[in-house]
């Protein structure tokens, strides 16, 4: 890092099965560490997801990760998510979360956080390292429902497998803290390389000038070009952003260039 920042082009997006894997279950095992401590007035709180509590968020991601650790289970949620997209504004994911936290509906937060943590690093090394054989297939994204404006039209289905399911998990915990007024801590080595990683493909999707100041110690500072806006801002507010659960103050410097989505 230098006074003038990091060009973003030198950043490496996350591709090798390895780190993917490495980063995959550092973001479950810092989840997982938040939750071991909440009560029970902490786990009805609901969420930005509403009208999901932090229980039905944590629903949400055991059955993600059952999916992602069984190709049987992942065509299974799939399968329902399309025949029963109509009644989600035509989105097959907000289908299939809702089945995720209806199936799991029975469970109390203990028992789901058990489930969770016994399924969630197979479910990493076989996401992760199955991802070689999707990276040059690209599915379609679905608009209307949750989707927020500005998303990308197209996924990669090996950067599904290796980032965006990661990317879920990491920006749950940050909607957790928020329901509960918490600050989530965010620390210098996966924090930082996942929004990194994040702020390489927003750049990517735009390919206009910027410099991005992001303050802590999982941000950075990351610049392209000369002559554009400059950004201040946490990591988490700019992952939040970017993930659609908010807005940009119109008159901030880069409000446009943020308004430019990726996929968590």
């Amino acid at each position: 890092m230098t006074m003038t920042g990091t060009e973003i082009d030198t950043v490496e997006l996350i591709s090798e099965p390895d780190e993917a894997e490495r980063i995959g279950l550092a973001a479950y095992e810092v989840l997982v560490s938040d939750l071991t401590s909440l009560g029970p007035d902490e786990w009805r709180q609901v969420t930005v997801c509403a009208p999901w509590s932090v229980a039905d968020m944590v629903r949400h991601l055991l059955g993600a990760a059952e999916a992602t650790r069984s190709t049987y289970e992942m065509a299974r949620q799939f399968l329902h998510g399309a025949r029963k997209r109509g009644a989600f504004a035509g989105n097959t994911l907000d289908a299939v979360n809702d089945l995720q936290v209806r199936e799991h509906g029975h469970l109390d937060p203990g028992e789901t956080l058990d489930r969770l943590q016994a399924v969630y690093p197979e479910s990493v090394v076989v996401r992760t390292h199955r991802s070689r054989l999707y990276d040059h297939i690209a599915i379609p994204v679905d608009a209307g429902g949750s989707t927020a404006a500005g998303m990308p039209r197209r996924l990669n289905l090996g950067r599904l497998f290796k980032v965006v399911y990661t990317r879920d998990v990491w920006l749950h915990r940050i909607d957790i803290a928020r329901a509960l007024g918490r600050t989530p801590t965010l620390d210098a080595e996966v924090d930082r390389r996942v929004v990194a990683d994040v702020a390489r493909e927003w750049a990517d999707r735009h390919a206009q000038p910027f410099d991005l100041r992001l303050t802590g110690p999982a941000g950075g500072r990351y610049r392209r070009g000369d002559g554009g806006p400059t950004i201040d801002l946490d990591p988490s507010e700019f992952c939040w952003i970017l993930s659609g659960r908010g807005e940009p103050a119109p008159d901030i410097p880069g409000a446009g260039l943020l308004r430019h989505r990726v996929l968590f």
